[in-house]
């Protein structure tokens, strides 16, 4: 399977068309938070399962603030990350994933792309399509590909 996680698309919507178009076709989408407003329009235009999360700038957003996939026998903790305090380490996000039994914890709100295999717990975040931190600055965003009974592999995208 793959699977396209993105983040912190913040209401502007146009990088995220982009990155349907490139990887399409994709089996599924993670959205890990901050869409502000926009999530009627993302689930429209979603040609596959969408599973979303709030962030800390979705105010008025239906979405959960937590939430667990399961996906080729892989537990999935889905989460922005921002009461998990990601931008100063993942250990309480490691733990809370622990907790539920899973066996990956995604995340966004740093605005900065990581994969993080040290661990039993794999924490991904995609960074921002919308506002990049990272060195280059530049949009970026992960596909994961999954099989049941084989590791999966993760690779991040850039615009």
């Amino acid at each position: 399977m793959k699977i396209l996680i993105v983040s912190d698309t913040h209401g502007r919507d146009r990088n995220f068309e982009s990155v349907l178009l490139r990887t399409h076709p994709v089996d599924g989408i993670f959205h890990l938070g901050d869409v502000e407003g926009s999530e009627a329009y993302i689930e429209d235009i979603c040609p596959c399962p969408l599973y979303m999360v709030s962030g800390n700038n979705d105010f008025f957003s239906s979405a959960p603030s937590e939430r667990i996939v399961e996906i080729e026998g892989y537990r999935i903790f889905m989460t922005h990350g921002h009461r998990y305090g990601v931008d100063h380490d993942r250990s309480r996000l490691r733990d809370k994933a622990r907790e539920q039994g899973c066996h990956m914890a995604f995340c966004g709100h740093t605005h900065r792309p990581l994969i993080d295999m040290d661990d039993d717990i794999i924490v991904v975040n995609p960074g921002s399509l919308t506002y990049p931190r990272q060195e280059n600055r530049r949009p970026s965003y992960v596909i994961m590909d999954i099989c049941q009974n084989e590791e999966p592999k993760f690779t991040i995208y850039y615009l």
